[in-house]
């Protein structure tokens, strides 16, 4: 039987976060004012190690997930991934193993993922205009080395790979057609998301939100589009295809069209802690209770209470919830997206 929440949500999607560090500074997570230099990151060994990652997504599976997730800060900085990565994709029940990257370290890397067993790439590009790259990067990295990692991603045999396109009125919503137009024809599917108030280091402003149905309607005009899928069944994007069959794209609406109703996602961070929600304010320490000496029985039995008590849907409540709570959510680097 499938472990499932206060709402009926079975738990299916693991999450895991190996690193909170990233070599990009995107002003909408990570921005440079706050994560400078001297910034304290965890420590080395406050990571968990791969043996107990294994050992806590086998746990996992067990419990009814069939969809692994490696996200960071960015994941491609932790050191041998790929050899975690042969270790999980051979985890009884896992149907999907998958990455999420900012694409800049791909052209070293894509070869050996696809070696070690990983199925599927996401990779962040937010426009291909180069100026505006930079201005949402942080300074940091180049739309050449992030479609150059693409092309030798390709290469590797990862045929279709989603490309996560945050969208912020006055900032890269203009540059949205460039996207479509680029990746239109090939196997690759863009997701346009709308920017969200995750964390506390964002400044978020809704009147930066660019609604889907605007951008729906915008592509739509240029490319017509045929509706093919929702957010059904833990799906975070509503899914739609070229009516010329140059391939599909998603928009994911969780400030306008909430899916909390069907999310069925943990997240695990680096250090080990569970979060049930995107914007939670707090985890539970199954890597403490791990390096404690606890056993299997009890850290299952602690994930399956954690998730038989949920209760989460922040995006459909979020108006509310801003108005009321001062507590700080957990930031996005830390326990990926």
């Amino acid at each position: 039987m499938p472990v499932k929440d206060q709402l009926n949500r079975p738990l299916r999607d693991l999450r895991i976060s190996l690193i909170d560090r990233c070599n990009f500074r995107c002003p909408y997570c990570m921005p440079s004012e706050k994560f400078h230099h001297a910034y304290q990151f965890l420590e080395r060994h406050q990571w968990l190690d791969f043996d107990e990652i294994v050992r806590i997504a086998g746990l996992f599976v067990k419990l009814g997930v069939t969809k692994l997730r490696l996200t960071g800060g960015e994941p491609l900085l932790r050191p041998d991934i790929d050899v975690l990565i042969r270790q999980l994709a051979i985890l009884p029940g896992v149907e999907d193993l998958a990455l999420t990257t900012n694409g800049s370290m791909l052209t070293s890397w894509a070869e050996k993922l696809k070696s070690a067993g990983l199925h599927r790439l996401t990779v962040s590009l937010d426009t291909l205009d180069e100026g505006i790259f930079h201005q949402m990067s942080g300074q940091k990295g180049s739309v050449k080395e992030v479609l150059e990692g693409l092309h030798v991603a390709e290469k590797a045999g990862f045929r279709s790979i989603k490309i996560n396109t945050v969208v912020q009125r006055g900032v890269n919503d203009h540059t949205v057609l460039d996207l479509v137009k680029h990746f239109r024809g090939t196997p690759h599917s863009i997701r346009f998301i709308e920017y969200m108030d995750v964390g506390n280091q964002n400044h978020w402003n809704p009147a930066q939100v660019v609604p889907s149905s605007e951008l729906i309607s915008l592509v739509n005009a240029q490319y017509p589009l045929v509706r093919v899928g929702g957010t059904q069944g833990g799906d975070t994007a509503e899914v739609y295809r070229f009516k010329d069959g140059q391939g599909e794209i998603g928009f994911i609406s969780s400030v306008t069209k909430a899916f909390c109703g069907t999310c069925n996602r943990l997240r695990l961070s680096a250090d080990g802690k569970m979060y049930t929600c995107l914007f939670a304010t707090s985890g539970i320490d199954l890597g403490g209770h791990l390096r404690n000496g606890m056993d299997d029985d009890f850290l299952s039995n602690l994930i399956r209470v954690t998730w038989m008590k949920r209760e989460d849907r922040y995006s459909e409540v979020r108006s509310e919830l801003r108005g009321q709570s001062k507590s700080s959510k957990v930031e996005m680097y830390h326990i990926g997206g």
